[in-house]
């Protein structure tokens, strides 16, 4: 009774030294064993892992691909103009030994922070190289790459390595936007002003082409009109000429008709001439003046 008083305890004490050896790594971990704060085991495979109970610690750090967002940053390109930039940093844990060693017991936090200032050093070494009309454009994807390989170059001493970098934000700061869109305005005025211009030259154009048109052919139809004119009047001549010649007596005494008609239209008109005048041979008899003689054939 005595003895299985005793072996219980002592199988429950080394069940328990047992278990506290005993850890799992996950396949999404990498796990160091530590002992008084030196590396003394790498256990990066998923599985059983042993250590020393009460001597050895283990310390447990993600091993998938990790996200960095980074502060804003003002920079300043080849020409003088500043940014503000931001990126994107993918990167993970590939020594830990190293890791442990560059970064202390804070871990992931610590190794953010010591990458995070590589990548503003790249970003500024990189951006501050090219003009920003590079940095402004959508083919962008060569200065990325520059500022990864950097990045990367320098984050090795960490122990991580820098997967890819991506540039999610390059604008102007704020008190340089009223300038700029001030300038960009201009520019679009001045461009109006010039399609304004050249429409009004080019309706000048065609105003002058059409007054040209006009005249022209107000030349021609005043050309034509006096030919006809002179046609007609012509034609008239001819038959009053031979009007005349058949009958002179009536020619002569539709014509004083004509003559009466014309003298005494108006309302208030005044004639002075001699009682006897030929004018009014028509009106005092009913008998014409003696024609002319007909001329001789």
């Amino acid at each position: 009774m005595n003895r299985t008083a005793l072996i219980l305890p002592a199988i429950a004490v080394l069940g328990a030294l047992l278990l506290s050896s005993v850890f799992i790594v996950d396949e999404r971990e990498k796990v160091l064993v530590l002992q008084f704060g030196q590396v003394k085991a790498i256990k990066e495979d998923p599985g059983l892992g042993f250590k020393i109970p009460f001597i050895q610690d283990v310390v447990r750090y993600d091993g998938r691909i990790l996200g960095l967002l980074t502060q804003p940053l003002e920079v300043t390109p080849l020409d003088d103009r500043r940014l503000v930039v931001d990126a994107f940093a993918r990167w993970r844990i590939v020594e830990l030994k190293t890791f442990r060693e560059a970064v202390g017991t804070e871990g992931v936090r610590a190794a953010q922070v010591r990458i995070e200032r590589i990548l503003n050093a790249a970003i500024r070494q990189v951006l501050g190289s090219v003009p920003s009309q590079r940095v402004l454009s959508e083919d962008r994807t060569q200065l990325m790459n520059q500022i990864r390989d950097q990045a990367r170059r320098q984050a090795l001493s960490l122990g991580v390595d820098v997967v890819d970098v991506r540039l999610t934000r390059t604008d102007l700061p704020e008190q340089n936007l009223a300038a700029t869109y001030a300038r960009m305005r201009a520019e679009r005025e001045r461009e109006a002003a010039d399609e304004v211009a050249r429409g009004n030259e080019a309706a000048q154009r065609v105003r002058a082409s059409a007054d040209r048109t006009v005249v022209e052919l107000t030349s021609q139809a005043r050309k034509e009109a006096e030919v006809i004119r002179g046609e007609a009047d012509a034609q008239r001549n001819a038959i009053y000429a031979d009007a005349f010649g058949k009958d002179p007596e009536f020619f002569a005494f539709t014509r004083s008709l004509t003559s009466y008609e014309r003298a005494l239209k108006g309302t208030n008109s005044s004639m002075v001439m001699q009682p006897d005048s030929q004018f009014f041979e028509y009106l005092r008899g009913d008998t014409a003046p003696e024609a002319a003689p007909k001329p001789s054939q």
